[in-house]
């Protein structure tokens, strides 16, 4: 049976771990799915590590990236963090991250494209589980915006 571990955080504004949770279940119904939340994106990568070592064989982290540089430097020693550890456990680990000033100000289109890239993501990394995404190569998918489709 395979097991998918979820990462949010509190720092959030949307609660992608729920909407994530909803999507794994209708995608893979018989799958095991553990979650952790987190503070901020700093401490994701340390509960990336607990899942896995508890048995999950893939994660997907969501975190939410404020718009100040700090929050960017933060954000980049995460992304790191995570990709270090996905080499070091051979895990599948899919960074979903969403940062606050791609709303442009407008709070609605923000959630949209948090729930929008959430959801796609957790597409990704079921399709990632079941083989891969090569039929997909070159077609322009999007995540959290409508895909740009492919150049022909």
């Amino acid at each position: 049976m395979t097991c998918i571990g979820v990462v949010d955080t509190t720092f959030a504004r949307v609660n992608m771990g729920a909407v994530a949770i909803d999507e794994i279940k209708n995608l893979l119904p018989n799958a095991t799915v553990k979650r952790i939340t987190v503070p901020g994106i700093k401490n994701t990568v340390w509960g990336a590590l607990r899942l896995i070592r508890d048995g999950c064989d893939a994660v997907i982290v969501l975190g939410w990236v404020g718009p100040t540089p700090v929050d960017k430097y933060s954000y980049l020693a995460t992304s790191i963090g995570l990709m270090q550890l996905q080499i070091e456990t051979g895990a599948l680990i899919l960074d979903v991250t969403v940062h606050e000033e791609e709303g442009g100000g407008d709070e609605k289109k923000l959630k949209e494209i948090a729930l929008d890239r959430t959801r796609k993501h957790v597409w990704n990394l079921v399709e990632m589980l079941r083989g891969g995404l090569e039929r997909y190569a070159g077609k322009g998918l999007r995540q959290g915006y409508p895909h740009a489709g492919e150049i022909i």
